[in-house]
């Protein structure tokens, strides 16, 4: 009885409905996130048509020990509580009379820490030709960086929030592009940031694009190059926090200037409605927004990217482009209908950018933001928590439909979960932070087809491109198509329709075909995307909000200070995404501002697969300063201490 209360109590905390049962007569076994689970973090999965009150059991696969007990309620377990520090061995859930689920783990930080570098392949990989002197745009599908878009998929901005969220991780990764001393994120910035300034004017041809750009009744762009200033500006912003090492100072005022002299010109400032007119089967016509070069919230992004580089100069103009975004914020808390699927889903992939540039808002100038802001987010999170009051946690589009009934929406919870975890920080809101979870496990198996959103082929298996532990890939593949996207790591490439809700019978796997629109039974994948993985980045972005902490002890480490005197030793301690070899002690690094002058503190893993990086740190004898700033990431991801020094 008691495990039955206390169920009740976690499935209340992330709004469940009351039970919906099944007829049917198969037994369907636990869908689990097949990679795992963070510690400290919400942990569930779900045995359709398990009676309320059906026992399971988690079990140590290395002792066959039971490790957890619970009852199932609503067809969901939950483990939340179960945190194995420093565990290294898999585990299954048994649900009594369903069989068992496949193995998985639970380790610090193992979403990001397993995907953070698949995330950013998958657009190293995707690119369309990798010397840009050689890029030939007419033969590039829908032209752009991503051989798959046009200049609209932003890359670029999300490579940059990427990097600012968790600098110290890309660190470890740096053989495959530029000069091999570079993280590999940084050298594909760069590419993209040149790529922006090559064609920043470009409206020639491009091999193929689903509809034109611009307003109606006056003249069509054949490509979408304005958006090209929306990823340069993100360049600009990143030069001055953590991208100057790496650009030359005339190259970043090259990029610049491309900016302020097209601003206004390429109406840059403003939000822009009815710009995209669509011939795609799913969206025909003028769409107020659109995911192919019009995003409801893009305005918002550009603009504080500008006024984060103008306001590093000495004779910028930031007050106007704070100015811009904020009317653009403005005009979200006024006019964003979340009843309005225009507004929401019907932008598929481009939906996680309206919630994320508002909070990216918050983030970076929180006094600067307009009133009313938060609440906005507020009434979103709300919003969200109601259409997801089902027991796959997923966003229902209406009280009579699922999901999409003809197109995979990969733009749902592949990019929601970042939406959710970025709202729920600035709320400080564990029920959102929860809900984003469960779109994460949606992603990986705990999915009314239960398997990940990405088909394992051989191929992708064969080049690292795959997540090492996942055993059930999405059941179809299409390698080809425009995109041309079938041995891109990391590429995702389907998620259930409605008519696969609430329970997938029967889906067959047919690789290396596209079935078109043949619905029902059949689990479809049309092609993989490059803003379909955009939103995936950026939930792996988001989610570090929620969890990464900094903190300053004092040298024999007894106890957390927050003033030091010249001459003391302290120990600083980072609680970051930065265990990525669990059999082996990691690196990570804070930077330490004293005055002007700034320098990275090296850190190392307390043992191994802890998760806690620290160092000491002697405060020199002759120091002046009173203030000692401590910070990790950059562009609102800081994580920042301030130290008073005692004269």
């Amino acid at each position: 009885m008691k495990r039955i209360l206390l169920a009740a109590l976690l499935c209340a905390s992330t709004y469940c409905t009351a039970q919906e049962t099944t007829s049917d007569l198969k037994k369907y076994e636990p869908y689990v996130n097949q990679l795992g689970y963070n510690l400290g973090e919400s942990k569930r999965f779900v045995c359709y048509g398990a009676e309320n009150g059906t026992p399971f059991q988690l079990i140590n696969t290395a002792t066959s020990k039971v490790v957890f007990e619970g009852e199932m309620l609503n067809n969901e377990g939950w483990f939340s509580g179960f945190n194995p520090t420093g565990s290294n061995v898999e585990y299954v859930i048994k649900v009594d009379g369903y069989g068992s689920s496949v193995p998985f783990l639970v380790a610090d930080h193992l979403m990001e820490t397993a995907s953070s570098k698949l995330a950013y392949d998958f657009f190293v990989d995707a690119r369309g030709f990798s010397n840009l002197e050689t890029y030939d745009m007419a033969a590039v599908y829908g032209g752009g960086p991503t051989r798959d878009g046009g200049a609209y998929g932003l890359e670029t901005i999300f490579e940059i929030l990427q990097y600012a969220s968790n600098p110290a991780l890309f660190d470890n990764w740096k053989t495959e592009l530029g000069n091999k001393k570079v993280a590999d994120l940084i050298d594909l910035i760069l590419w993209h940031a040149e790529f922006a300034y090559k064609y920043v004017d470009y409206n020639g041809p491009v091999k193929t694009r689903h509809g034109t750009l611009g307003y109606q009744g006056q003249p069509r762009m054949t490509y979408d190059y304005w958006n090209t200033l929306d990823q340069l500006a993100a360049v600009c912003a990143a030069y001055h926090s953590f991208l100057k090492p790496y650009l030359a100072e005339d190259t970043y005022q090259k990029y610049r200037k491309a900016c302020l002299d097209n601003w206004e010109a390429y109406d840059r400032h403003k939000v822009v409605r009815f710009w995209t007119y669509s011939t795609k089967w799913v969206d025909e016509g003028f769409q107020e927004f659109n995911e192919m070069g019009n995003a409801y919230g893009q305005s918002v992004f550009r603009n504080l990217f500008m006024y984060e580089t103008e306001r590093h100069e000495k004779n910028g103009s930031p007050e106007k482009f704070l100015k811009y975004a904020q009317s653009g914020a403005s005009d979200i808390i006024r006019n964003w209908d979340f009843n309005n699927p225009r507004h929401m889903w019907w932008i598929r992939n481009a939906e996680h950018i309206t919630p994320q540039a508002l909070s990216f808002f918050l983030l970076l100038a929180p006094d600067k933001a307009p009133d009313g802001t938060l609440e906005k987010l507020e009434a979103w999170a709300l919003h969200m928590k109601q259409k997801s009051n089902n027991f796959w946690k997923y966003r229902k589009h209406s009280e009579t439909e699922w999901a999409h009934p003809k197109t995979k929406e990969l733009g749902g919870a592949p990019a929601l979960g970042g939406s959710m975890f970025a709202i729920a920080h600035l709320l400080k809101d564990p029920e959102l932070r929860a809900l984003g979870w469960a779109q994460t496990d949606f992603v990986f198996g705990v999915n009314p087809v239960g398997t990940h959103l990405s088909n394992k082929s051989d191929a992708r298996v064969k080049i690292d491109g795959y997540w090492d532990g996942v055993e059930k890939g999405w059941p179809q593949s299409h390698p080809h198509g425009y995109g041309e996207l079938g041995k891109v790591r990391g590429t995702l490439d389907g998620s259930p329709l409605d008519s696969q809700f609430p329970i997938a019978e029967k889906v067959e796997a047919i690789e290396g075909k596209n079935e078109g629109r043949v619905f029902g039974k059949n689990a479809y994948a049309t092609e993989g995307w490059g803003i379909s993985n955009r939103g995936w980045q950026a939930t792996l972005t988001f989610s570090t909000l929620g969890s990464h902490k900094l903190k300053v002890f004092d040298g024999n480490f007894n106890k957390e200070i927050s003033s030091v005197e010249p001459g003391q030793t302290i120990t600083i301690q980072l609680n970051a995404a930065l265990n990525i070899d669990r059999n082996a002690i990691d690196k990570g690094w804070v930077l330490l501002k004293k005055g002007e002058k700034v320098e990275k503190i090296q850190l190392t893993e307390t043992d191994v697969n802890t998760g806690k990086f620290t160092s000491t740190f002697k405060i020199p004898k002759n120091t002046q300063v009173k203030f000692l700033e401590l910070s990790y990431g950059f562009l609102g991801f800081e994580k920042k201490l301030k130290l008073e020094v005692k004269q």
